[in-house]
């Protein structure tokens, strides 16, 4: 049975509105709710990118039920593991049995913000699975020492622990991170509804949720649904590698200036008709897909709320 979430961009909204919005996403129903990692934008225009860290113990006293996971945390270069095992033990102690790490190999877009290098797609692979297992024996507890290719860690240890240990998913787009994926984590992450990429997964081992993500934008018409993805989305209109190597916001703008509306738009439901949102939520799940959380773009959402309630709930469910 596939589980609903909710989608908290951090591109788009200041902190306690996530929290409100996160604790509004409990009170109609959803069992999860996936929150963005970053520390900018992908456009000006989105405005916004507080600390992940921050906004979910704000969540933790807000809600006391749904799901919380991060989409995705990038543990290789600006945010060491250790740090992020620290983390991430926190708000598992604060969301108890409700907390799942989502990682990846993240973007230059926040990644360079330190002066570090960018790596290559293969040598971030393998920073992941090495920072992996990093966190993986922090969580162990107890003193622990780690001499790696990629990071040290020096007698260390955590005292804060949770009672249950937080899941890791792990973002694929690529065959070698959704191997990694099914080897060394708990569930997998991905944004587009491949079937090949779930496959992937379970041959490696892979047995737990398939997290998924529907992009889209209600409003009360489908013309000013998409002039807002226009503004805030456009640069998912790019193709290729772009999105993981631009290290700006003010590039993404620059770039994104050649994307047409269409283009914008191209398969993202837009307006106030449910079935096209249907249509998409099903395609995940023919592709294997149990997990599948709503984006709604824009600052309408409220307006999104009162969609799902009255529209989409009632045909998803």
């Amino acid at each position: 049975m596939t589980a609903f979430g909710y989608w908290l961009s951090s591109e788009e909204h200041r902190p306690l509105d996530l929290v409100r919005h996160a604790a509004r996403a409990e009170e109609l129903g959803f069992e999860f709710a996936m929150i963005s990692d970053h520390f900018h934008p992908w456009l000006d225009a989105q405005g916004q990118s507080p600390f992940v860290w921050s906004v979910l113990g704000g969540i933790a006293q807000a809600t006391g039920r749904i799901e919380v996971a991060t989409g995705v945390t990038c543990p290789l270069i600006r945010t060491h593991p250790a740090i992020v095992a620290h983390a991430a033990a926190t708000v598992g102690a604060m969301l108890p049995g409700r907390f799942t790490l989502g990682l990846g190999t993240g973007e230059n877009l926040n990644e360079h913000v330190l002066g570090d290098r960018w790596p290559a797609p293969d040598e971030r692979i393998d920073m992941l699975e090495e920072a992996i297992a990093v966190i993986r024996l922090l969580w162990q507890g107890g003193e622990q020492t780690h001499r790696g290719r990629h990071y040290t860690v020096d007698h260390a240890r955590l005292y804060t622990l949770p009672e249950e240990p937080v899941p890791i998913a792990v973002a694929a787009s690529k065959p070698n991170a959704a191997e990694l994926a099914g080897r060394a984590g708990d569930a997998l992450v991905t944004t587009e509804p491949s079937q090949e990429t779930v496959q992937q997964f379970r041959d490696a081992g892979g047995d737990g949720p398939r997290y998924g993500q529907v992009r889209i934008c209600w409003a009360e018409s489908e013309e000013e649904a998409k002039q807002t993805v226009f503004e805030l989305w456009r640069h998912s209109g790019l193709g290729g590698t772009i999105n993981q190597e631009l290290p700006r916001p003010s590039d993404f703008d620059a770039v994104a200036e050649s994307v047409t509306l269409e283009l914008a738009v191209d398969g993202l439901p837009c307006g106030p008709d449910p079935e096209p949102v249907v249509e998409a939520v099903r395609a995940w799940e023919q592709a294997g897909f149990d997990r599948i959380s709503i984006h709604q773009v824009g600052p309408d959402q409220d307006g999104f709320f009162r969609f799902w309630e009255r529209e989409l709930q009632p045909r998803l469910t």
